[in-house]
């Protein structure tokens, strides 16, 4: 099997496997937002129901859903797209593996920078490529520099992979650093690129968000943009994700998607064109509301014995580092080594499931989501506060 189990998946449904066993666990490894789905959304789905829209719906997508995302794309991000130049899919992470299955060849090389989420190096992988994990540290704010992709690049290289704001460091690449980049591919013509904007709406510094294509336009006929309505508009379980890229690249992902599931679900594409074109108001209040968790969370952590914390820029983490801890024992006796150490013994002394960082590429770490009510966070930080100052 050349496929490894998500290691957030995992934590998650082991949290769930203790809280049904009686046990109190406050569960922040799970990259989802506690906000419902707006109602204009949910009452667009039950009109969908009520009026017969339950049929197999094309493969790349309805046509009202691909005239809303060229919209938004347009309006949001300045890239204008053809009708055969977008698709819809189920979920970004399909997105990804059509992209993926479609240009891949055995040994191609995929670039990702680490920490990445999760999924990248393992759809790389399963599809025959090879991932090349550049490690971005904190001292560049977890960024990956266009020093360390050109030295990264060989013949093999196919694709890089950048997802800003980033899971699981909240790093927001500026358009400056884009721009660096994009001076590096442009000597390199054979390389594509993924950019994972999926966190587009979540950026709290003054640093506005930029996507390559729009930076770069020179390099947007091998840019593929991918996007979703499932963070910004709380609508995780609809399972909708969408990319714009050109047209033969689309056209191949189309065909594999059509083998594979074919179109995405017509309920949910339907509600996804009432969030597209609905009420925008709302994600700047949300927006607010995870900066405030942000801000309570980087606080608390730091005031962790053997814990250090930068404040991220966007998304809904913050990625702490560990190693301050290890070498030390825990009061149940577990001797902590690697920061997949600390994150066991979290969970099974004080109940609080995070996901360890070498699962994002970059050990030493571990990943907290502030997706949680106010009183869950300080909960859980409090919790790890103890842990960590209890530590011998």
């Amino acid at each position: 099997m050349r496929l490894k189990p998500s290691a957030t998946n995992s934590t998650s449904q082991k949290a769930r496997d203790l809280k049904a066993m009686g046990r109190d666990i406050v569960a922040l490894s799970a990259g989802e937002p506690d906000f419902d789905t707006p109602e204009n959304v949910v009452a667009a789905a039950i009109e969908a129901m009520k009026s017969g829209q339950t049929k197999y719906a094309p493969v790349a997508g309805i046509p009202e859903l691909k005239r809303a995302i060229r919209d938004k794309f347009s309006a949001e991000n300045g890239l204008e797209y053809a009708d055969d130049e977008v698709m819809v899919s189920t979920g970004g992470k399909q997105v990804i593996a059509n992209a993926m299955m479609a240009t891949i060849d055995a040994g191609d090389e995929v670039i990702i920078p680490a920490p990445y989420w999760v999924s990248y190096p393992e759809l790389v992988s399963f599809c025959g490529g090879t991932p090349v994990i550049v490690q971005a540290q904190a001292e560049t704010g977890f960024l990956l520099t266009a020093e360390d992709l050109e030295a990264a690049i060989t013949p093999r290289t196919k694709w890089v992979i950048l997802n800003s704001p980033c899971n699981p460091s909240g790093a927001v690449y500026s358009r400056e650093v884009l721009l660096q980049i994009a001076d590096t591919l442009e000597r390199h013509p054979k390389i594509h690129v993924l950019s994972d904007d999926i966190y587009e709406h979540l950026i709290y510094s003054d640093t506005a968000f930029s996507t390559l294509a729009e930076v770069a336009p020179q390099l947007k006929d091998r840019i593929l943009t991918m996007n979703g309505v499932s963070k910004a508009y709380a609508m995780t379980g609809w399972r909708i994700g969408y990319c714009g890229g050109p047209a033969h690249l689309i056209k191949a992902m189309s065909k594999i998607q059509g083998q594979m599931t074919s179109g995405a679900n017509s309920i949910a594409q339907w509600a996804a064109v009432a969030a597209l074109t609905g009420p925008q108001d709302f994600l700047a209040k949300r927006r607010e509301s995870f900066r405030a968790r942000r801000d309570l969370v980087v606080e608390m952590l730091r005031d962790a014995s053997g814990l250090e914390c930068l404040v991220p820029d966007g998304a809904f983490y913050v990625y702490p580092a560990c190693t301050g801890t290890f070498g030390k024992t825990t009061p149940g006796g577990r001797k902590i080594d690697s920061d997949q150490d600390f994150s066991e013994a979290l969970l099974e002394e004080e109940g609080v499931a995070v996901v360890y960082g070498a699962a994002f590429g970059l050990p030493g770490h571990f990943r907290v989501s502030y997706a949680a009510s106010e009183s869950q966070l300080r909960d859980a930080c409090a919790r790890i506060q103890t842990f960590c100052n209890g530590l011998a």
